[in-house]
C-alpha cells in the first residue's frame, strides 16, 4: 500500500526508523486501528519505541495528509490510511468500520451540496459514517456498492 520512504520524504517529512515503523503497521494492518493497536503491533518487531513517539508520528502524518482520523461514536480515534474517497459502516456493537465505497452516493452528496452553498463554509470533502449494527450478510447475492472489510 505504500511506498514509505517517497511517501515520508514527498511530503517533507524525514526519513526516521520509528516513522518508517509506523508506515509499515499501517500498511500491514487490515483494520483502522488505534494509536494503541499501533503501538503493540511496532512493539512486536521494536520493543522500546515509546508510545510518546508513535502518537507524535501518527499527528505528523495526519497534518501532512498521509492519513486520516476516524472517530467512532464512542470517541476513539483510529487512523484511516486510504486517503482516496470513501465512507464508513461503523458497527456499534463490535466497534468494526468497514469501508463503504458507492459513487452514486459521492455523487448524490457532492450535488446537494452544491445545491445547498452553505454560507461562509467551503465543502472541501464529504465522508459518510453509517451507524448501524452488522448483520450476519450472504456475500454471494450481495452486489454493488463495494464493501471492503476493515475493523
Amino acid at each position: 500500500m505504500y511506498n514509505d520512504k517517497n511517501k515520508l520524504s514527498s511530503k517533507g517529512l524525514k526519513i526516521t526508523p520509528q516513522r518508517v515503523a509506523v508506515m509499515d503497521a499501517l500498511s500491514s494492518m487490515v483494520s483502522h486501528p488505534t494509536a494503541d493497536t499501533i503501538i503493540t503491533y511496532i512493539r512486536k518487531k521494536h520493543p522500546n519505541i515509546a508510545p510518546g513517539t508513535v502518537y507524535k508520528t501518527l499527528e505528523a502524518f495526519v497534518n501532512k495528509g498521509i492519513i486520516k482520523k476516524v472517530m467512532t461514536d464512542e470517541g476513539i480515534t483510529r487512523y484511516d490510511p486510504i486517503l482516496e474517497n470513501h465512507h464508513h459502516l461503523y458497527c456499534s456493537q463490535t466497534g468494526e468500520i468497514t469501508d463503504y465505497i458507492d459513487e452514486e452516493l459521492d455523487h448524490l452528496l457532492s450535488e446537494y451540496f452544491k445545491r445547498k452553498k452553505i454560507a461562509g463554509f467551503n465543502v472541501r470533502g464529504i465522508t459518510l459514517q453509517v451507524t448501524g449494527d452488522r448483520k450476519r450478510i450472504d456475500r454471494s447475492k450481495q452486489n454493488k456498492p463495494q464493501t471492503k472489510n476493515n475493523s
